[in-house]
Formats: structure tokens, C-alpha cells, sequence
């Protein structure tokens, strides 16, 4: 059964919300023939710029085929494009698509058009509040790597796009089959729909921030410890200002990256090293292995043991 997949852009589109979904649906029509066929999108059609300056040739929405799956993409003209008229009039008309997604900023097209109104959803974590704000029909849920709602399925931010991928193909053609291709592509199989945005948060350190220092600092120095009152004086700042400055700039309070920051560390731990559960919990300042295990459940949807299991599964 061959599936017509479409993945709609516009100007200033994020290029790896493309090029990764198209990628992994590629690999899986190389393992089962006649799986799949992939369309490039745009509302005008012709050569359309990605933020990074690389064109794209797309075919026109009017000219579009009968589609299986559309997925919309994301990147900073998702800013303007969720204002234009013709292509929220397109996305309302594709009632036939039997599956219809979004990766990172791709939702607000899919929320002005509507299609995400009384829906659980998800988006890049740092325009997760932008997208609540916005649309308050929408639930919200900013730490999600994808969800899916009925036929509608949404994704965080960028490499996200592949786990998307990897879940449609993993519902078309199996779990073996998503499993080789993620094998193909050296990326890991497979990160839960219910795991939070962890990895967002391990570059902050290298971006244009005024708190990257502290962000490397409080890496350096997970095992203490890390207050809001400590963090403000490191700034110089009071409790109060920092609190203030720091969430404003990061999309997310303080203590909410103290502890992305120890589950990263400590997620890496787990499936990496033969520590012991209780050594990982007491040098990452979680204290105890009972309170790692719940803000594991919190952000992975799954406790360490679990995480470790699978991820020596999949070396096997």
C-alpha cells in the first residue's frame, strides 16, 4: 500500500523539520517497497528558503495530491505563515488526510486553522506558553515529544520530527521496521512520546544567552544544593529579579532547568554506565533513588530501571 506523504514549508522554514521526517520515510520505502512516496509543499509552490538560506522546490497546495499523512513544518516564518488565509483555508479542507501533523512551530498553522481546538498538543518548548496564550482552546503541553489526539499529531522541536517519523512509520509498517530504520539512521529508537524536551535545555550553554555561564556552572555542580537564592547570587542579582529574568529569558523557572539538567546527566548515567541507580541519584543531588524514579516518571514517563533495560536492549 503506498502512502502519499506531505510535507508542507514556507518561507524561513526550519530545515531539519523537513529533511528529517523526509529522510526516515525515505530509509523505510528502501526496506519495504511501495510504502511510501513523499511531496514537497508550499502555498504558492516553487523554490521556497529555508532559515538557513537553502531552497527547496515545492508544488503548489492547489496542486496537491491525494494525500495519507501531511506534515506541516516549523521554523521562524511559522510567524507569519499561520496568518495566511489561503493555507488555514487549505488545512481546514484536508478532512480526507488520514493523518495530520506538525513538527516544533509547525502547530500554530495547525492551531489558527483550527484543527487543534479541544486537543491535547505540543510544540518547541519555548514558544510552548506562546502556543497556550494564543490559543486557549488548545491543552497545552509543553514537555511532550509528540502527541497524538485522534488523527491530529503534533511534535516538539526539530530532531523531534524524526521521532514523529519514526512513531507513523512504527503504526504503517511495525515496530521492526521503525527500529531498522532508526538503526540506518544512528538515531536513537525510540525516545517515548510521553519523554520530555530533555535535550532542549544541553545547548543552551552554547547559545546567545546572558545565563549561559550559569548554565554551565550549574552542570559542573549537580551533585549540590541549587536554590533560587544560590543561583541569584552566582548573578549577582536578588532572588526576585533573577527568578524573574531567568524565566523570561528561558521560557521555564529556574528549578524546572536544575532538574532538566540532572535528568539529562542522569538519564545519560543510566543507560551508559554500570553505576548503580542509588550512586546516580546521590551524586546528581536528587538524594535518593525514590525521588530520581519519580521525576523520571515526570519527565520520560518511565522509571530508570526501565530506561536501562531498554537501552541495553537495543545494543544487543
Amino acid at each position: 500500500m503506498l502512502r502519499v506523504i506531505g510535507l508542507f514549508l514556507f518561507a524561513d522554514f526550519q530545515i531539519l523539520d523537513v529533511v528529517g521526517p523526509l529522510t526516515s520515510f525515505e530509509v523505510a520505502e528502501r526496506f519495504v517497497s511501495g510504502s511510501y512516496s513523499t511531496v514537497l509543499l508550499s502555498a504558492e509552490g516553487g523554490a521556497v528558503r529555508s532559515s538557513a538560506g537553502v531552497p527547496l522546490e515545492t508544488i503548489s497546495i492547489a496542486e496537491a495530491p491525494a494525500l495519507d499523512t501531511l506534515i506541516v513544518s516549523g521554523g521562524d516564518g511559522s510567524r507569519t505563515a499561520m496568518h495566511h488565509g489561503a493555507t488555514s483555508a487549505w488545512l481546514r479542507r484536508v478532512v480526507e488526510v488520514r493523518r495530520v501533523c506538525s513538527v516544533c512551530s509547525g502547530a500554530f498553522l495547525l492551531a489558527a486553522a483550527g484543527l487543534l481546538d479541544g486537543r491535547r498538543a505540543t510544540t518547541h518548548w519555548r514558544r510552548a506558553e506562546q502556543l497556550a496564550r494564543l490559543f486557549p482552546a488548545i491543552a497545552v503541553e509543553p514537555d511532550r515529544i509528540h502527541i497524538r489526539d485522534g488523527h491530529v499529531w503534533t511534535s516538539a522541536g526539530i530532531t523531534a520530527g524524526i521521532d514523529l517519523a519514526l512513531a507513523l512509520i512504527a503504526e504503517d509498517l511495525g515496530e521492526e521496521t521503525a527500529r531498522r530504520v532508526a538503526q540506518e539512521m544512528v538515531v536513537y529508537y525510540r525516545r517515548p512520546g510521553g519523554q520530555s524536551q530533555f535535550s532542549a535545555l544541553a545547548d543552551l550553554g552554547g547559545q546567545q544567552t546572558p545565563f549561559a555561564p550559569l548554565l554551565e556552572w550549574i552542570r559542573s555542580h549537580l551533585d549540590q544544593r541549587l536554590t533560587v537564592e544560590i543561583l541569584a547570587e552566582r548573578c549577582a542579582m536578588s532572588p526576585r529579579n533573577f527568578s524573574r529574568a531567568f524565566t523570561r529569558e528561558m521560557g521555564v523557572s529556574p528549578a524546572r532547568v536544575v532538574e532538566r539538567l540532572r535528568l539529562e546527566v542522569a538519564r545519560e548515567r543510566v543507560e551508559g554506565s554500570p553505576q548503580p541507580i542509588e550512586h546516580i541519584a546521590a551524586t546528581l543531588g536528587f538524594h535518593d533513588p525514590e525521588r530520581m524514579r519519580r521525576a523520571f516518571l515526570r519527565a520520560f514517563g518511565q522509571p530508570p530501571q526501565a530506561m536501562r533495560r531498554l537501552a541495553r536492549a537495543q545494543t544487543v
